[in-house]
């Protein structure tokens, strides 16, 4: 999984999607079909009517003549796409500045615009205090918290594991080295038990247009199992989400290490 948008060798002429949450994602699917087809395509886009955005149409009619939407039908409508036009291929990566540094992602990976304000705090907070051998990044995104860590131990073995291809893909243009590796999985399950000294994470509670903690409460035990004992995992979240009720039941030690209005750090010790 070099790269996940690869010119494909069988053209297509027929596409069904499911519209993501995130409308640039949508779009540059749509460029790569496009791109990837005979002339004969149409493209099925199905969304949830509550989920509907004028900007779907506005996107769909950048790259096709016919752009049909049709009734609801148990909450849920179709946009059907047909008649390609000739369009200038879309660059697929953005660059995003951070400090001295610049991050480059896929269009669609979390957070586009800027590094999420969550992170940069995650960022100022973070204790990286004493060596780590083994370190985890659980939902890295485009791997701006692994390299920092990188800097501050470059010979420490560091694993980022993302659920999102473009966010893997994203994570290898940012950070690469003998001692990283990128994986692309929704939980933990490939990692032993006691394996990392520190793991860190922006964890998820969105999951497209569901708010979902268990999913996350679930990554916390998993991160737990694959700790080493008296090992460290640091997390940023909305304050809002009282995670730490949660983390005590898991781990032995939960302190708050900063808060602010919106964000709060906690670290774990096992």
């Amino acid at each position: 999984m070099e790269n996940p948008l690869s010119v494909l060798t069988n053209k297509l002429d027929y596409v069904l999607i499911k519209i993501p949450k995130a409308l640039s994602e949508f779009r540059l699917y749509l460029d790569h079909i496009v791109h990837n087809s005979t002339e004969e395509l149409t493209v099925t886009c199905a969304f949830m009517t509550r989920h509907f955005s004028p900007k779907m149409l506005e996107i769909s009619r950048k790259y096709f003549e016919e752009v049909e939407q049709s009734r609801a039908l148990k909450k849920a409508r179709l946009i059907t796409l047909k008649k390609k036009k000739p369009t200038l291929k879309i660059e697929p990566i953005k660059s995003i500045d951070y400090k001295s540094s610049t991050y480059k992602q896929y269009w669609g990976v979390f957070s586009g615009d800027h590094i999420d304000y969550a992170t940069q705090y995650f960022l100022e907070q973070m204790n990286l205090d004493g060596s780590y051998t083994s370190v985890l990044d659980l939902g890295s995104g485009n791997g701006i918290i692994a390299n920092e860590i990188y800097k501050q131990n470059p010979d420490a073995g560091i694993h980022l594991l993302d659920e999102s291809y473009l966010a893997v893909a994203s994570a290898k243009l940012n950070i690469q080295g003998e001692n990283i590796h990128h994986h692309c999985d929704n939980n933990l399950s490939m990692f032993k038990d006691q394996q990392f000294d520190l793991i860190v994470s922006n964890p998820p509670f969105h999951f497209e247009y569901e708010i979902n903690i268990q999913i996350t409460i679930n990554l916390f035990r998993e991160c737990q199992r694959c700790l080493n004992e008296g090992g460290s995992f640091q997390i940023v979240a909305n304050k809002h989400l009282n995670y730490k009720t949660h983390l005590e039941r898991i781990y032995s030690t939960v302190k708050t290490v900063a808060e602010n209005d919106k964000f709060i750090v906690y670290r774990c010790v096992k």
